[in-house]
């Protein structure tokens, strides 16, 4: 006679011995749940995830710039960081947009003291992004993390993730690629190039100063026309700073006067992801000359008497010592 009041122990240990599905490994395999794949989101419902964190950001930064639904999201969670270590209070206006980056002055929190502006160079989302073929400019680059230090073949699980480019392997790849701009950044104002001076970097972003004013931002040099006077002077300044990046073994690697902001009568040099190593890219000469090219492709056009073959001999024959002339045509 079966006892239905069986204790709820005796039970279990009856339907461990018993219970087929228990006890047949074909049984509890059919028994498990097929996992559930879920398709790939459309790039419009990334999007849409990426505009709703900022719903999720606290502190309460709100902003006067009005971004784009595409925009929004990934904008304030990159800056938000600055936000919360009182470096800016407001996003004003977008400066320069770009496929790669772009650019925003901001409202400088009141304890930054030396200024009332901040540019904030934010760059786009992993997945929308469209950053150049930067093999060239990788050659002999080490990778930096996100704490600023390299990381060398003792870090085996990034070295591995970079080597077959996993979704970590790219994000260390992005992470990098800025980590170089904002080191260089600090290095070349610390030098005493004509750079903005470097104030903070995040994930996804960095913070300089801003060159302009509260009405419009300081214009490329390819969009001012000069007297032979001001533009043997600017000149002679672009040579100086190619001239010093070189003594400290970088090229700029994308230098241009769309890469030259002009402002009161001064230059400063800007968007430097692509410098290259002197020492360990064999391209580095070739980065070289095309750099100087360019510059005095558009100097010429401003009456000065510049060879861009002869500069680039010069300057990489006598590199790492100290130049006693600003004379580069002679």
């Amino acid at each position: 006679m079966t006892n239905w009041n069986m204790p709820q122990d005796d039970y279990e240990d009856y339907l461990e011995q018993f219970n087929p599905m228990l006890n047949d490994r074909q049984a509890r395999r059919k028994r498990r749940s097929k996992p559930q794949h879920n398709p790939k989101k459309s790039q419009t419902e990334i999007i849409e995830e990426i505009a709703d964190t900022s719903m999720t950001l606290e502190g309460g930064f709100n902003i006067t710039y009005n971004p784009s639904l595409h925009e929004e999201g990934w904008l304030l969670d990159s800056l938000n960081g600055f936000y919360e270590r009182a470096l800016i209070v407001d996003v004003l206006a977008q400066v320069k947009g770009g496929k790669e980056a772009s650019v925003y002055r901001c409202e400088a929190h009141p304890t930054v003291k030396d200024t009332v502006y901040l540019a904030a160079k934010v760059y786009r989302p992993r997945m929308f992004r469209q950053l150049r073929n930067d093999a060239m400019y990788r050659e002999g680059r080490a990778i930096i993390g996100g704490d600023g230090k390299e990381v060398t073949d003792r870090n085996k699980r990034e070295m591995r993730a970079m080597r077959i480019k996993s979704s970590f392997g790219q994000q260390m790849s992005h992470t990098s690629w800025l980590m170089h701009e904002y080191n260089t950044l600090e290095a070349l104002y610390d030098a005493g190039a004509a750079v903005p001076k470097p104030y903070a970097n995040g994930m996804n972003a960095m913070l300089m100063s801003y060159i302009g004013d509260e009405h419009m931002p300081a214009p490329t040099l390819i969009e001012i026309d000069l007297d032979a006077d001001e533009a043997r002077t600017l000149f002679d300044e672009a040579m100086r700073n190619i001239e010093l990046m070189l003594s400290m073994g970088i090229v700029h690697g994308d230098l241009s006067a769309y890469n030259i902001l002009y402002w009161d009568g001064k230059i400063t040099f800007i968007d430097f992801p692509q410098v290259s190593s002197v020492t360990s890219n064999p391209n580095a000469e070739f980065i070289l000359k095309r750099d100087i090219t360019r510059v005095c492709d558009y100097f010429s056009k401003q009456g000065v008497d510049c060879d861009a073959d002869h500069i680039t001999r010069h300057l990489w024959s006598t590199y790492g010592f100290e130049r006693d002339t600003t004379n580069y045509d002679e």
